[in-house]
């Protein structure tokens, strides 16, 4: 049961072949048998998830009008805020907390009748790409538990890789998503910035945060991006406009005549040899179903990486500037209000949140906000115009989603610099605020362990990537004879 899609088991509930409440017990009972070797999960909200699914199953057996989702369980990411439930953001600073809201993306899923197990684990405060960051110990691959499974959403995609939860909602600025889905094996949604509300997202970097669907195929994706989208109020970045149709497009996956365009810059030294050969193969299926596929040169892409770690700090060190043990999180120390707020940081924030913080307060500084800041924001401009020549030339854009396969645990966590690197490829959406998605192309031949295929397509037109997306996962769900994850090794086995 817990191996099918998220759509399969719509139709099992619908059909009346399971109840919501058997389908939650379960996930959780896969929780219970797997999740001490992944880690993957802060909280299970066992009692919570029992009593929605309860109440899902009275409503179809009164005949209530119920969406397609209703009664599927779901695991979310720690940076959402969900009444009542424990949000630490995997931080020490908020242990403990229980918020007194829900967030627009939690409401939603609730409006959906979708079940939330529980909250999982990522790099504290979405800050780090291999999910070590986090204050609760680092969550393992499940296709190798001595390997990370990418951040900082990795506790919602090895939750999904490891059979826990079908779908699961994670947060990408940039590149949150999409990497720990090229490395888990599973489909990973970056939406245009603004399509999913970020109101109840515990803020890290305000202009690039965006939560969005974490799923075992295309098309679940596509259910899930549909729930949670639409214009919010409560957002003042919300796009006021209709959500695009990325359900039909998911369906239809017809990409003949699209124009297919190969990044130059994305590509090449630096990449794992395994990786790129993936990336051409699947190049190679999509001109076969009729695609163009052309090359398109984003010559200010070279300075994504450097853009970006200046503007995320900068507004990292902004909004976590509220975290001073006098208005939010836990309270350390005796003395003065500085005294204690200072000790209250030290104990509260890990390693990598205080380096950002410093870099972003310094690039923020009086006389260097000109030189960093402000011309990290002019490189920003210059990486949109760079996709917007680009998609004159194509309809969507094509590269690997990150140059490697998940490496071994521990192996960079010293050397920020090359933590940072495997962003590279997925940075330049979050910069330019357009929709991105990456699926698996097939398992790396020096490893054997998975890659991913990244589409990206201009601003309120993601339904363009998922068609893409939805055309190529079949080819190579037809060539794997199956789903790549059942090529993943037993966790019961280990």
């Amino acid at each position: 049961m817990i191996r099918k899609s998220a759509a399969e088991m719509a139709k099992s509930l619908a059909s009346g072949e399971i109840t919501s409440v058997e389908l939650t017990r379960a996930h959780l009972d896969q929780i219970s048998r797997v999740d001490s070797q992944v880690n993957a999960f802060l909280h299970i909200d066992r009692e919570g998830a029992l009593e929605q699914a309860e109440q899902v199953d009275a409503k179809r057996r009164a005949g209530e009008r119920l969406s397609l989702l209703a009664g599927v369980p779901l695991a979310l990411k720690d940076v959402l805020v969900q009444k009542g439930i424990p949000t630490t953001c995997g931080s020490k600073m908020l242990e403990g907390w229980r918020p007194p809201y829900d967030s627009t993306v939690v409401r939603r899923l609730r409006e959906n009748g979708i079940v939330i197990l529980g909250k999982t684990n990522m790099d504290e405060f979405a800050m780090g790409s291999s999910t070590e960051n986090s204050a609760y110990g680092p969550t393992r691959n499940p296709w190798d538990l001595t390997r990370i499974p990418g951040g900082s959403s990795g506790g919602s995609f090895a939750a999904i890789a490891s059979f826990q939860a079908p779908f699961a909602i994670g947060t990408d600025t940039g590149g949150s998503i999409r990497q720990p889905a090229a490395v888990t094996a599973t489909v990973g949604v970056k939406p245009t910035y603004g399509a999913v509300s970020r109101y109840g997202l515990v803020a890290f970097s305000s202009s690039l945060d965006q939560a969005g669907p974490c799923a075992r195929t295309v098309l679940d994706a596509a259910y899930l991006h549909e729930a949670i989208a639409g214009h919010d109020p409560l957002d003042s970045t919300s796009i006021n406009a209709p959500v695009p149709a990325v359900v039909a497009a998911a369906k239809d996956g017809n990409v003949g005549g699209m124009k297919i365009g190969v990044i130059k810059e994305l590509q090449g030294d630096g990449y794992q040899p395994g990786v790129l050969r993936l990336f051409n193969e699947s190049l190679e299926i999509l001109a076969s179903l009729g695609a163009d596929i052309v090359e398109v040169s984003c010559k200010y892409f070279d300075y994504a990486l450097a853009a970006y770690y200046l503007i995320a700090p900068s507004e990292c060190s902004s909004n976590l500037a509220r975290f001073d043990a006098m208005r939010y999180g836990i309270r350390r120390g005796e003395g003065s209000a500085e005294e204690v707020m200072n000790a209250t940081r030290q104990i509260g924030f890990g390693r990598e949140v205080k380096r950002r913080i410093i870099l972003g307060t310094y690039a923020l500084s009086s006389g260097y906000y000109d030189a960093y800041y402000g011309s990290a924001q002019k490189v920003r401009t210059l990486i949109s115009r760079d996709f917007e020549s680009a998609f004159k030339l194509a309809d969507v854009l094509v590269s690997p989603t990150a140059p490697t396969t998940a490496f071994k645990i521990g192996e960079k966590a010293n050397d920020p610099i090359a933590m940072y690197l495997n962003d590279i490829a997925t940075i330049p959406t979050n910069l330019a605020g357009i929709g991105g998605m990456s699926l698996p192309s097939g398992l790396a031949f020096e490893d054997g362990l998975p890659a991913g295929f990244q589409i990206m397509a201009p601003a309120m037109k993601d339904d363009l990537m998922y068609k893409a997306g939805a055309a190529l996962e079949a080819e190579l769900v037809f060539k794997w004879q199956g789903p790549i994850l059942n090529l993943a090794p037993k966790l019961g086995a280990r």
